[in-house]
């Protein structure tokens, strides 16, 4: 999976996030897991957008090299952090998946894919686009 470092910047209420390999792709949130989850979307966007327009979409710079770049360092020294977001792309294509999961959560899984209205697997990756850019960090 392809993840991009970014630098979060702000305080509580208000955090953005920038792609130093992308630009003009931001983000923000008012708390640092919404700023990393919003980010998620931007850039899957910033890419999709990009893609269709016949650009090209550059290869993550690794964080070390990023860290030499004085204003990024400029920023590190005043209170930013830096994170990694990954690349998500859905495909619009279904793949089939055999997953061993705990018989209790599997349960809890499908009484709540049900309350929802969702099959199991729907809710399954609900579940994974809302997770996956929460541990991106």
């Amino acid at each position: 999976m392809t993840r991009y470092t970014v630098l979060i910047d702000g305080k509580a209420g208000g955090y953005g996030v920038v792609f130093p390999d992308l630009p003009g792709c931001t983000a923000m949130g008012t708390t640092i897991d919404a700023a990393l989850a919003n980010a998620a979307d931007v850039l899957r966007d910033w890419v999709e957008v990009t893609l269709e327009d016949g650009g090209p979409v550059p290869d993550p710079t690794p964080p070390d090299i990023l860290k030499s770049d004085p204003t990024l360092r400029q920023a590190l020294a005043e209170g930013a952090a830096l994170a990694s977001v990954p690349l998500v792309r859905a495909t619009g294509r279904p793949v089939k998946a055999n997953l061993s999961i705990d018989a209790g959560v599997l349960s809890a899984i499908d009484a709540e894919a049900a309350r929802r209205k969702l099959t199991r697997s729907a809710f399954i990756e609900l579940l994974a686009r809302h997770a996956l850019p929460e541990l991106a960090g």
